[in-house]
């Protein structure tokens, strides 16, 4: 038996293909100890028969928002009040935008509003369904709301397309819903940076990079939920604040350096930010105005966060570093790890297809003293939970 052992744990079902994955996920669910309880949306049932699920799980399968079977026909109540834990598999575009809203016009969106039970979701769908605009702005308000994202992962889909929104598998979701209370993390000071620094050459302009901090906030994320205590060092980026995650906004390297270098008794740094290497000389108190056919402005370098991170005294227990390269991936991320006398380093190309700075996805290297591993381009926040995953393992 696993962490799920003796667990109530209601599985939402809503309208995608990969509704047929979950009979495999209730058999697993069922072998970790787990008692399931299936609520199926109107379009799940296009797909599955609720007679499948119910023959998986031993109980009967809900469907009704107002069930005449249940005490005081109050059925989402009753389940909201008895689930330890709530996955939604798969989850649609459709049924994401309902949550976000708090729309509860079926049994399964209203008990999601109607449970304390911590709420996990896997989202499935169409690759431009999932990159539009609108599923997004959800995902972030859900994220904001406390709901944990499961995936996507990407590959081949049903309709034909490639990209991201096949929902994860069956084996890698229990390991998430198992690994979520496990606290990997539990009791662990962690810093993190995130996003990128803008170096200021007069009122107007400044000098920065394309990062997003999307890397590092689903980090602060995923570290929080493993039971971490997590203090996030951002540069201006347009994300919200992760749950549980205690947020100091910065805009230069040095201020980002003194307030990392202000955190005490930190047990693992993780220096995600796109620090710029230098900065003007001098900061023009006018603006420059176009007055020459060319501009020379002196640069002058940073300080080095995670250097001196690694090199103070007390130094954290685990120093993390990103390495963002254009070529020789590996002889660059290996130096940097040497240099800077890193514990891990994890590598990334700028220039890969699909791209990195701003991208929801990553393909990345990971290197230790001992060791080097290539990971596939995921979403970063799967990406995240490896990586905590591999962090929590050289504790």
């Amino acid at each position: 038996m696993g962490t799920l052992a003796g667990k109530n744990l209601l599985l939402g079902i809503t309208g995608g293909i990969a509704a047929y994955k979950c009979g495999e996920l209730i058999r697993r669910l069922k072998d970790e100890g787990a008692d399931v309880r299936v609520v199926m949306t109107p379009a799940a049932q296009a797909f599955v028969q609720p007679m499948t699920f119910q023959a998986l799980s031993g109980n009967p399968v809900h469907t009704q928002l107002l069930d005449p079977h249940a005490e005081a026909g109050m059925g989402h109540i009753e389940l909201a009040r008895w689930a330890d834990k709530v996955l939604v598999a798969p989850v649609t575009a459709s049924f994401m935008a309902r949550l976000a809203a708090g729309d509860a016009s079926d049994l399964l969106s209203t008990l999601c509003l109607a449970t304390s039970a911590p709420i996990s979701l896997a989202p499935a769908m169409n690759q431009q369904m999932w990159r539009a605009a609108a599923t997004q702005r959800n995902l972030r308000q859900l994220e904001q709301s406390g709901y944990h994202i499961l995936g996507p992962a990407s590959g081949d889909q049903a309709c034909g397309d490639n990209g991201p929104g096949r929902m994860l598998e069956p084996a890698e979701l229990l390991a998430l819903l198992g690994g979520e209370p496990s606290g990997e993390l539990a009791g662990k000071q962690v810093l993190i940076t995130a996003g990128p620094t803008l170096e200021a050459i007069d009122p107007v302009r400044y000098i920065s990079n394309f990062s997003s901090g999307k890397m590092g906030f689903a980090l602060a994320a995923t570290c929080a939920r493993a039971g971490a205590s997590v203090t996030l060092v951002s540069g201006p980026v347009s994300l919200a604040t992760p749950r549980g995650v205690n947020r100091i906004d910065v805009q230069s390297c040095q201020q980002m350096h003194d307030a990392v270098i202000g955190q005490k008794d930190i047990d693992i740094f993780i220096a995600t930010a796109a620090v710029a290497d230098y900065r003007p000389a001098a900061r023009s108190a006018e603006k420059i105005k176009k007055s020459t056919d060319s501009l020379t402005i002196e640069l002058v370098r940073n300080p080095d966060i995670l250097a001196d991170m690694s090199a103070r005294s007390p130094r954290p227990g685990l120093v993390v570093g990103f390495a963002a390269e254009s070529s020789d991936l590996a002889a660059q991320a290996r130096a940097k790890l040497e240099t800077k006398k890193l514990d891990l380093v994890v590598a990334n190309l700028v220039n890969q297809p699909g791209g990195v700075f701003g991208s929801d996805e990553n393909q990345v290297l990971l290197l230790d003293r001992v060791s080097q591993t290539e990971l596939p381009r995921i979403e970063k926040r799967v990406l995240a939970e490896k990586l905590v995953q591999e962090i929590a393992k050289r504790l």
